[in-house]
């Protein structure tokens, strides 16, 4: 059977890896390094706390003064000074749907923050009898939102509280890229195929919410906002150094997949998996290749539950051009190194960390790590020490 439990490692991989598991399906990978790429050396990193007492942060953010806004999932937005200390909730926050998996999710700042204030929210919301995915663009004045306007409203709305996706990330060009889920059931995750609804989908909007005349369903019978389509829950999002989207979505047992997607193509949830159910079955035709679907540049399996990413563009040369992944389950921060868009190491750092929901690279090359608890709190991961 294609998805029948290993007890072993791939055979086809001679370096030593990352020690994970044993695989849950005997898929071979597409190409070399697909996964379980070889273990990279140990970085040496020193760990402190940077804030602390937040209740399930869930999206980061940094400011050009040094402070950082923070979601929780409850739906408070705060600010965290230079300093760790953590705000009272921001004022003008939109109403959540904290049920499930949602809630206040992602914040991104805008690329012209500096002359206008603009900051992005994704967030859980009830509507229509459901609930979906919003995101949403708001001024930052001071302790509080202002001129909160809706850009993007998944569409239909759910019965099911769970796979909301919702990383977004603004673009220089004017563009923003939001990252919805399949919302997890059997009725559901077909949608993910469909392109009448915007069910596993990337969507890239301009920063008021209108379509991009260059997004590839503009004119056809799908929703012109899509970007790419047949992905599962896409909880991590950022621009690569070579300017383009790169994404990480969740997978079932097995088959996290971190993407690089492109206008138009269809990524394969639920048709095909490098994951099988959580109760052992096929995923869809019960193959991980089929023709007119895309690969992932890279899976795990077993899986890391990943949540946000970021691009590493600090002073500490080990890490340049590494691309870092939130780990919630089972809790972890991976770094992955990166050579022509392909992965060619793995490192796992924070293992006793807990659930990681998000990480910052920041402007002095230092990362910040969200702690998804109750209470939870932020990590400051200072490399080379």
């Amino acid at each position: 059977m294609r998805y029948a439990v290993l007890l072993t490692l791939f055979p086809t991989l001679a370096c030593a890896q990352v020690e994970q598991g044993p695989a849950n399906t005997d898929f071979e990978p597409a190409f070399e390094n697909q996964t379980r790429a070889p273990a990279l050396p140990d970085t040496p990193v020193t760990t402190s706390v940077f804030a602390e007492g937040l209740e399930n942060p869930w999206g980061i953010a940094e400011l050009p003064d040094g402070s950082f806004l923070v979601t929780e999932r409850t739906g408070a937005l705060r600010r965290v000074a230079a300093d760790g200390t953590v705000s009272a909730p921001l004022d003008g926050v939109p109403d959540v749907d904290a049920r499930g998996q949602g809630g206040l999710l992602d914040v991104a700042i805008g690329t012209d923050f500096a002359t206008s204030g603009t900051i992005f929210l994704t967030y859980a919301k009830r509507y229509g009898g459901g609930t979906g995915t919003v995101a949403a663009r708001a001024t930052l004045d001071g302790d509080s939102l202002t001129d909160v306007q809706e850009i993007f409203v998944q569409e239909p709305p759910s019965s099911v509280t769970k796979h909301y996706g919702s990383r977004v990330v603004p673009v220089v060009d004017g563009t923003v890229f939001i990252t919805t889920g399949e919302h997890s059931s059997d009725e559901t995750r077909v949608l993910a195929q469909d392109n009448s609804t915007t069910y596993g989908k990337i969507i890239r909007v301009n920063a008021d919410g209108s379509v991009p005349q260059d997004n590839p369903f503009v004119g056809t019978d799908g929703i012109d906002t899509i970007w790419s389509y047949g992905h599962r829950n896409v909880q991590g999002a950022d621009i690569g150094p070579d300017g383009k989207i790169w994404t990480m979505e969740h997978g079932p047992r097995g088959g996290d997949e971190l993407n690089q997607p492109e206008p138009g193509k269809n990524y394969g949830w639920p048709v095909i998996s490098y994951g099988v159910r959580y109760g052992g079955g096929p995923i869809g035709s019960g193959d991980a290749v089929q023709d007119g679907m895309e690969q992932p540049v890279y899976y795990w399996d077993p899986v890391i539950a990943p949540g946000g990413i970021g691009f590493y563009d600090g002073d500490y040369a080990d890490w340049q051009g590494d691309l870092f992944v939130a780990g919630l389950n089972p809790g972890a921060l991976v770094r992955l190194k990166m050579e022509n868009d392909r992965v060619v190491g793995e490192e796992r750092l924070l293992r006793d960390a807990g659930r990681i929901r998000d990480v910052e690279v920041l402007d002095n090359g230092e990362l910040l790590v969200l702690i998804d608890a109750n209470p939870g709190s932020i990590l400051r991961v200072v490399p080379g020490q």
